[in-house]
């Protein structure tokens, strides 16, 4: 008997089953139509709900595809059942009831037809899962629904440990998806959000050390008509399922999908999808159990793939790209008497040499760039020793200093109004609505940014007590699973976070190198694996983004912009400039995933951010006056701070290069 009992059975059942899941497929009173997903210890994971479902414009009740007969294939890659699947006739059905007489729908035949097919893979834990329907009639639908995963479905219920749908949502325990935790309405609802949001085509959900995902072809057209809009597979992500108001996880695939964000999270389309005759509407997906957490579903997803994507092409090769950045800041961003900027700020130089620099003049000291830059450095040396300022601590008093704010615990607390203000986003915010944090509390990030410093400074001064608050400070932070406290100066101080992920892998490597202790290594592995969810890892045809990150899934003081939606590349590039200074070397010490593809990969996405006036493709955010200066090309070869993933466009500051610049050296194997 099925498990699953929101399920009519007809008494029959099909299965298949390898080394790693089973899948029972049940036939309902009226046809073959869902099925069940188990492990192959007999762990019931979830449900596939449906062949397929219709709703119309016109008819109340949804229709589901079902399959009078079911064949098996067995290949060597697997075993197939496939379904000659056709939309149940509800009018057909209410036939000699008592609804007969007073019911009337005009349709009187199976709407749409088609085949579902689900292959297990002979040695992977993966369900495929394909299905194809044809309409038969010109058709007003509401949706038109594909795999329809509901985990946890009469077995753990909505409990989780953790669900990750990259680009969108990383929930820990009882937190709801949607929820406002990290936003406020409309921006908090994203159960249904615009494709191009997802970093990547996958959804997991884990609980109990087993981790269910639902993962499908980006770049399928599911349906289009004429010369009508494509439609993609739109994901559908509910944890808990509160879009059924049941206790499950919801996983699943639907159109119409989201043509912008005044259409997003229609789980019913306000504006129908037209369906004409011979019409297909196609899904193609998989679903797959393995051991672990969200995040090893991801990885799972990656290996599964072949490894991370090819990056695209840079726009300008390496050298050449450094050659424009040395030429603008030896021409461009000096300013003779102020230093190295631009002039979106009052106060927007700085004496301070772009780290580059040296490295780039020692190794192409006869390029044509070479003479301004030196010239600029030169002059740049010669203003900061005739500037008076105070001198800075050395590594022992800033150590020192650090450790008089640390805790016990090894923690190091949160101090809004104190050394952790740096602009006032977190006081307005606070006053205007709610605090998004509270003094006192702590986070991954602030804690592990200290333990770098004393790390650091221990490295260059020996003090022991350097070394063991730092390692205080990440042995605090060994239960945590989840990147928080990054960007702390704007956003939610719990909110799942990039910059975190990226200050704690190096954190952790370092604390590895000082003690020598493995679970030390494998934080730093499983940190800098959390840095995936935030990165696209595919891209539409028509919006490069491949490679770009998120820098968070929240909102900046709940309402003045969305990382949802915007991405940003210049927290990702400073952890590997970060690294690169250090000499971590990220491919060696995780060989699984392909770290220096990776590098290249945000690199090369981060040359399309450089601005170039003629383009157009960038406007201001809160300095308007900005715009002037842009068209003038005095912010070109900078690089954006933000990019719309919905829109394509760039957006936000102009920030200097000077990263870009210390990535392409390492990627081109200088030593800055």
């Amino acid at each position: 008997m099925p498990q699953y009992k929101q399920g009519s059975y007809g008494g029959e059942s099909v299965s298949i089953a390898n080394d790693h899941v089973r899948v029972d497929v049940h036939k309902r009173l009226t046809g073959w139509g869902w099925a069940e997903i188990f492990t192959a210890d007999g762990r019931f994971m979830g449900v596939l709900e449906h062949f397929g479902e219709l709703l119309l414009r016109d008819q109340e009740i949804p229709i589901r595809m079902e399959s009078s007969t079911w064949e098996r294939d067995v290949s060597d890659s697997g075993e197939s059942l496939v379904f000659q699947v056709k939309a149940l006739n509800v009018q057909q059905m209410l036939r000699g009831t008592s609804f007969d007489s007073w019911i009337q729908y005009p349709f009187d035949a199976a709407l749409m037809e088609g085949e579902v097919k689900l292959t297990l893979l002979k040695d992977d834990p993966v369900l495929q899962l394909d299905f194809k329907l044809t309409s038969r009639y010109n058709l007003f639908a509401r949706y038109v629904r594909g795999p329809w995963v509901k985990v946890g479905a009469d077995s753990f219920g909505a409990r989780k440990t953790d669900a990750i749908f990259p680009g969108i949502e990383w929930l820990e325990g009882e937190e709801w998806s949607s929820g406002t935790d990290w936003f406020k309405d409309p921006w908090a609802l994203r159960a249904a959000p615009h494709p191009n949001k997802a970093a990547m085509p996958l959804m997991a959900v884990s609980c109990d050390g087993l981790a269910v995902g639902l993962s499908w072809n980006a770049g399928l057209k599911s349906t289009r008509w004429f010369n009508y809009r494509t439609h993609l597979q739109q994901p559908v992500f509910a944890s808990p399922n509160f879009i059924d108001r049941r206790n499950n996880h919801l996983l699943g695939l639907m159109v119409p999908d989201a043509a912008g964000e005044h259409t997003e999270n229609q789980i019913y389309a306000a504006e129908p999808l037209e369906l004409h005759p011979q019409q297909t509407v196609a899904w193609s997906a998989e679903l797959f159990v393995v051991p672990g957490s969200s995040l090893d579903a991801v990885t799972f997803w990656i290996r599964r793939n072949g490894g991370l994507p090819a990056p695209s092409a840079p726009r300008w090769p390496y050298e050449e790209a450094l050659h424009r950045i040395a030429d603008a800041y030896g021409n461009r961003y000096w300013t003779d008497g102020q230093g190295f900027g631009t002039p979106q700020h009052d106060k927007g130089y700085s004496l301070k040499q772009p780290r580059f620099a040296e490295a780039y003049l020692e190794r192409y000291s006869g390029s044509e760039s070479a003479a301004a830059l030196r010239q600029a450095v030169e002059k740049c040396q010669t203003l900061a020793e005739s500037a008076v300022s105070a001198s800075a601590a050395d590594p022992l008093e800033r150590g020192l200093a650090l450790l008089a704010h640390q805790r016990d615990d090894g923690s190091f607390p949160f101090d809004p109004d104190g050394r952790h203000y740096m602009k006032d986003d977190f006081v307005v915010a606070r006053a205007f609505l709610e605090p998004m944090g509270l003094a006192g509390d702590t986070a991954l990030d602030l804690c592990v940014l200290p333990a770098i410093e004393l790390f650091l400074g221990w490295q260059a001064t020996g003090d022991e007590r350097l070394k063991q608050g730092a390692l205080r400070a990440v042995d605090y932070c060994l239960p945590l699973t989840r990147p928080e406290g990054g960007d702390f100066w704007e956003t939610p101080l719990h909110s799942p976070n990039l910059f975190a992920a990226g200050h704690a892998a190096i954190a952790y490597e370092l604390a590895y190198q000082a003690a020598g202790e493995q679970i030390y290594r494998d934080k730093a592995i499983y940190w800098l694996r959390a840095l995936l969810p935030f990165t696209h890892l595919w891209e539409p045809n028509d919006k490069p983004m491949l490679y770009n990150t998120k820098p968070c899934f929240c909102s900046s003081d709940w309402y003045f912009a969305n990382w949802v939606r915007d991405h940003v590349q210049w927290e990702v590039l400073e952890t590997f400039a970060e690294s690169f200074r250090l000499g971590i070397d990220w491919a060696g010490i995780d060989p699984a995933i392909d770290w220096n593809v990776y590098h290249e990969g945000i690199t090369n996405a981060a040359l399309r951010w450089m601005l170039d006036h003629r383009d157009e493709t960038w406007m201001p955010h809160n300095l308007q006056h900005t715009k002037g200066y842009y068209e003038q090309g005095l912010l070109d070869d900078c690089f954006a701070d933000t990019h719309n993933a919905v829109t394509g466009l760039y957006g936000g500051m102009a920030i200097m290069p000077d990263v870009i610049a210390v990535n392409l050296l390492a990627l081109l194997g200088h030593q800055p």
